[in-house]
């Protein structure tokens, strides 16, 4: 679809561009609001979709490689998988929702700032919900990719 027109050029970009932000925040945001893992990265996935049907696969701004794509999938695969053994041996329960500051990692003037254990003593569920995301994000696009990619073959052997 790399015929479209120039107008829808230029504003696909910058509207991928804030999908993927809105998506960030509702993966971030996800154990306090609504939405999370899921919602976010179909959102993250929709901005580069929305920029691969517009430019198509081989000139997107917002390309991503297969190399790119097998590790983030890889990282939110093994990272939940992980968290989930981690709460199995701490508190011998799968995905046990062990600890308030994982690593201890929130400074002490962010802890004060935002009345640290009221805010964000979700424990590893923001951390899920960022594997999470990853996984969803990463399949959702690889599929359009894949059929794109798919749609250029044809094209070609024609």
């Amino acid at each position: 679809m790399s015929q479209g027109s120039m107008i829808l050029k230029l504003i696909s970009l910058p509207i991928s561009i804030i999908l993927i932000c809105l998506g960030i925040t509702t993966i971030l945001g996800g154990h306090i609001t609504p939405g999370g893992g899921f919602q976010g990265g179909a959102m993250i996935a929709s901005g580069i979709i929305l920029s691969i049907l517009v430019y198509g696969l081989g000139n997107s701004p917002l390309e991503l490689s297969h190399a790119y794509i097998e590790v983030l999938e890889s990282v939110g695969a093994l990272g939940f998988v992980i968290f989930g053994l981690i709460g199995l041996f701490v508190g011998g329960f799968y995905l046990y929702n062990f600890g308030t500051d994982l690593l201890n990692v929130v400074p002490q003037a962010i802890q004060t700032a935002f009345h640290y254990p009221d805010v964000t003593n979700a424990g590893i569920i923001p951390y899920l919900n960022i594997f999470v995301g990853l996984k969803v994000f990463v399949g959702l696009a690889s599929i359009v990719i894949a059929f794109a990619g798919f749609k250029k073959i044809v094209e070609e052997s024609e």
